[in-house]
């Protein structure tokens, strides 16, 4: 498979976002090198996203998708990966912590054929970024999920988590929240796949800018972690 031959599917989980859809969109739109697949999931917002999206966003992705109920973040990805019909599918959150123009580092291993599963790792080569508290989660529950799935990953809760098509649309997702990340890893892991990692860039924002994950998501995680293996 060639890159400019392949087709990304790139799933954006949206709930509450009306201050970064569309500037999230503008820098997908400015990745050049293979095809793209937009689609879209707004898990029910209520800030206004909506109307963005209906008035804004319609007419730029290949499918927006509405819940009608707040599911949480492993419910929209778990929509959106059944819609997904590229060659190579990826998470894109909707805020503005990961930089689109690393899909290519990202997904190449898969185009080259090199591996079926690749994480960007935010700590694998560069420097220490967000609250410290979350940091320390991150590693807690990347080393507790490694125990149990005999993988070697140094950021397991990362968003940007690219697959092949077929090998997504196969599980079974039954985390509606962020359990969702130990969920797949475990899962992945049961199949036998080797998860490979890439360096990527990192741009935390902080609790008041809006980020969504707290305390009790992080043991939920610990709980998935067991329950899934």
């Amino acid at each position: 498979m060639r890159l400019e031959d392949t087709t990304l599917s790139i799933i954006i989980p949206c709930y509450n976002e009306r201050e970064n859809i569309i500037k999230i969109l503008d820098k997908i739109d400015e990745v050049q090198g293979f095809k793209k697949e937009i689609i879209v999931v707004d898990d029910c917002s209520n800030d206004g996203t909506r109307d963005i999206l209906k008035t804004q966003v319609k007419e730029r992705v290949a499918k927006l998708v509405y819940h009608e109920k707040n599911g949480g973040k492993g419910a929209a990805l778990k929509t959106g990966f059944s819609q997904a019909t590229g060659d190579v599918v990826i998470i894109q959150d909707a805020d503005l912590e990961y930089d689109p123009m690393e899909y290519k580092d990202v997904i190449l291993p898969i185009v080259q054929g090199k591996a079926k599963v690749v994480y960007g790792s935010r700590f694998k080569a560069s420097p220490s970024k967000g609250y410290l508290a979350n940091r320390l989660a991150n590693k807690f529950l990347t080393f507790l999920s490694n125990i149990f799935t005999h993988q070697k990953l140094t950021d397991m809760e990362t968003c940007y988590k690219a697959f092949r098509r077929e090998i997504i649309q196969s599980v079974d997702i039954e985390e509606k929240r962020f359990g969702f990340e130990p969920e797949i890893t475990a899962k992945i892991s049961d199949m036998r796949i080797k998860i490979h990692e890439v360096p990527i860039s990192y741009y935390p924002r902080t609790n008041e800018e809006g980020k969504k994950i707290g305390f009790k998501d992080g043991l939920r995680a610990i709980y998935c972690i067991i329950k899934y293996h």
